[in-house]
C-alpha cells in the first residue's frame, strides 16, 4: 500500500477527499460531505470535498488543510513532512497528534 504523508503525518492517501478527487467518485464526495457535516457541524457540501493531497502545489487541499499552520510552516522550512525538522515534533504539531495518534506513527516510522 502507497502512502501518502501529509507534513503532520496524516496519509493523505487514506483520506475520502483525497481518493474523490483522484477517482472522480461523485457518490464518495456526497457521503464525505454527509459524515464531515455531522462530525463537523458545518454544512459541508459534495463539491467541497475535493482535495490532491497536502503535497500538492495547484491549491487544491480541502478545507482547513490549506491555510494549515503545520503544513505551511513544513512548507515554509522546505519540507515534505515533519520528520525531516531539525524541530521534530515540536509544539505545534505534538498538540495535533492527541487526536490523531497514527499520525505521528506515520512520521517516527520516517525518521527512522
Amino acid at each position: 500500500m502507497n502512502k501518502l504523508i501529509a507534513p503532520c503525518g496524516l496519509d493523505c492517501a487514506v483520506c475520502s477527499a483525497y481518493i474523490a478527487a483522484m477517482t472522480d467518485d461523485e457518490e464518495l464526495r456526497k457521503k464525505t460531505a454527509e459524515q464531515w457535516s455531522k462530525a463537523y457541524g458545518f454544512d459541508c457540501k459534495p463539491e467541497m470535498v475535493n482535495c490532491h493531497g497536502c503535497l500538492a502545489t495547484d491549491g487544491v487541499q480541502i478545507g482547513h488543510c490549506a491555510d494549515c499552520d503545520i503544513r505551511l510552516c513544513a512548507m515554509g522550512k522546505g519540507h515534505a513532512n515533519c520528520a525531516s525538522c531539525s524541530d521534530f515534533a515540536c509544539e505545534k504539531v505534538a498538540a495535533f497528534w492527541k487526536d490523531s495518534p497514527d499520525a505521528k506513527k506515520n512520521l517516527e516510522a520516517l525518521r527512522r
